[in-house]
């Protein structure tokens, strides 16, 4: 595969920021910092893990939607803005992609591209079969 292929969610941050939720290009996905966006553009209720699990979702969609997989994951990135989430993210996380065992970071920041926003997660799969 030499063309870029898209994938998109819906979120309205990809039309008004001008991105794709994730691109392949060849064997490689890479998918864009996932926020806990609900189909109508409303965002997760509930605590860090609910959120988590949303971002998880939206980027297994993604992932599928181009072809890979759970195990296909080879690096992700957990941002959150609270570090007393970070058990409960990293259950999330591990729920999700605990049989690729990627590599992976959490990190706090000072803020997400909502106030509500309690984590946001990237991802990155390359495909080898």
């Amino acid at each position: 595969m030499n063309d870029k292929a898209r994938a998109t969610s819906g979120s309205p941050f990809e039309a008004t920021f001008g991105f794709a939720r994730a691109v392949r290009h060849g064997d490689r996905i890479i998918v864009a910092g996932t926020g806990p966006v609900e189909p109508d553009g409303t965002t997760t209720p509930g605590d860090a893990a609910a959120q988590a699990i949303r971002c998880c979702k939206i980027i297994l969609a993604a992932i599928e939607e181009l072809g890979g997989s759970a195990g296909d994951v080879v690096r992700t990135r957990m941002l959150l803005t609270d570090p007393d989430d970070q058990d409960a993210v990293g259950a999330v996380h591990a729920r999700f992609f605990g049989v690729a065992r990627p590599a992976s970071t959490m990190a706090g920041v000072a803020w997400l591209a909502r106030p509500e926003w309690r984590v946001e997660i990237e991802a990155e799969a390359v495909i080898t079969r």
